[in-house]
């Protein structure tokens, strides 16, 4: 028989208001409480009193058995699950970069306190991801997880490709429409993607790899000169996540824009929806689809989580606790494009094969093999010189340096 869930809400914007819609229209025995907001003044659809600025009144509240925390503040947010996780109530959470900043310590107060923390809402909006592979996937070996984990650079970059749109003008587009922020870094430089993919490695491999080590080069330096000869070679950008395991003892995981052929299910997902493939020794490939970002699409995720505590269901995080051999690495070759203007990025790169290279007065470009790390050591160099690097192979083709 499942519980009744008494629930402080932390947050009621987009999610949770869509959180909040969704609950409404279900009898799913669930109540929320308390909703704690930042700006008390701000006009909303809920009577007054069911409203706070004060976290203490949710934190402390013995009536309330769950907090749903739906906040941008990532410092904040884990003050609140943490205090929260210690003090015996469940969390559920959509705040992809504080869970992925501090995972291992949140894995570790959940085993203190024997309280669980839920976050399939924090990764690819309404894409059960996270569930299939703590559930589904929990015995099998996974190959590679790769995909289009962010809604905004997609659908810029979708605008660009099925539009025409320059970069500029599908970036003001994707703000207008509260897809991408004012300042657009997490979502278009790859962050926001990096921060969910150390989350699902964790899951799929049982490595917890601090973000920071992790590379991710984004799109904003895109420029017709890499569209046009995407659409020459019927290719498509999409700024891809990867994770992939290379032996027993190496896993490795990077944030790219990749080259995707017609043959690969991440071709057709455009706009802001979101697309993971997984690549499975026994499963072979399986492709989920749908809405990565949104008040309804997130909402409907973070409500999968809150109805599964009902039944003191609990992530059992098996792959990290079975202490494997498996590391991350970033010691790893794979094949680029590259288009630049300074002569001397090339050499700093130190490509290891050539495949083509071309000149004009306008655009150069080169593609070959490099090392991960190469990359790493140059991130900054290729940025503010208004460089652009895409993956330009298949995932077969990323394997440890020799």
């Amino acid at each position: 028989m499942s519980k009744k869930l008494s629930i402080g809400l932390f947050g009621f914007g987009v999610v949770g208001q869509g959180l909040y819609d969704i609950i409404k229209t279900k009898n799913l025995n669930i109540e929320i409480v308390k909703f704690a907001i930042k700006d008390p003044n701000k006009k909303r659809s809920l009577p007054a009193e069911l409203f706070t600025t004060d976290k203490e009144e949710l934190l402390n509240n013995p009536e309330i058995n769950t907090i749903v925390e739906l906040i941008n503040d990532t410092e904040a947010a884990f003050e609140i699950v943490s205090r929260a996780l210690s003090s015996g109530k469940n969390v559920v959470s959509a705040s992809k970069k504080m869970i992925a900043l501090h995972l291992e310590e949140l894995i570790e107060l959940q085993h203190k306190h024997g309280t669980s923390l839920l976050y399939e809402g924090a990764v690819c909006g309404s894409i059960p991801i996270i569930r299939n592979l703590e559930e589904y996937y929990d015995n099998e070996l996974l190959h590679s997880i790769s995909g289009i984990f962010n809604g905004s650079s997609n659908y810029i970059l979708s605008k660009g490709f099925i539009e025409g749109l320059d970069y500029d003008s599908a970036l003001k587009q994707a703000q207008d429409l509260g897809f991408a922020e004012t300042d657009p870094t997490s979502d278009v430089g790859g962050y926001d993607a990096k921060y969910k993919l150390v989350i699902a490695a964790a899951h799929a491999y049982g490595v917890i790899v601090p973000p920071d080590e992790v590379f991710n080069l984004g799109i904003q330096n895109l420029a017709a000169q890499d569209l046009q000869y995407a659409r020459e070679k019927n290719l498509k950008i999409k700024l891809v996540p990867v994770a992939k395991e290379l032996d027993e003892r190496n896993v490795a995981l990077f944030v790219l824009p990749k080259f995707v052929n017609e043959t690969e299910f991440l071709y057709n997902v455009e706009y802001e929806y979101n697309g993971v493939t997984v690549q499975a020794a026994f499963a072979d490939q399986q492709f989920f689809f749908g809405k990565g970002a949104g008040g309804h699409p997130t909402g409907s995720a973070v409500l999968s989580d809150i109805a599964a505590l009902r039944y003191n269901y609990g992530y059992e995080y098996k792959k990290a606790k079975e202490k494997t051999d498996l590391k991350f690495t970033n010691n790893i070759e794979l094949n680029i494009y590259l288009r630049y203007d300074d002569e001397g990025l090339v050499d700093a790169l130190k490509f290891i094969d050539i495949k083509e290279r071309y000149y004009s007065g306008s655009y150069k470009f080169i593609i070959g093999k490099v090392n991960l790390q190469n990359l790493i050591d140059n991130q900054h160099r290729i940025s503010e010189g208004k460089a652009f690097v895409a993956f330009a192979d298949q995932l077969t083709g990323v394997n440890l340096s020799a």
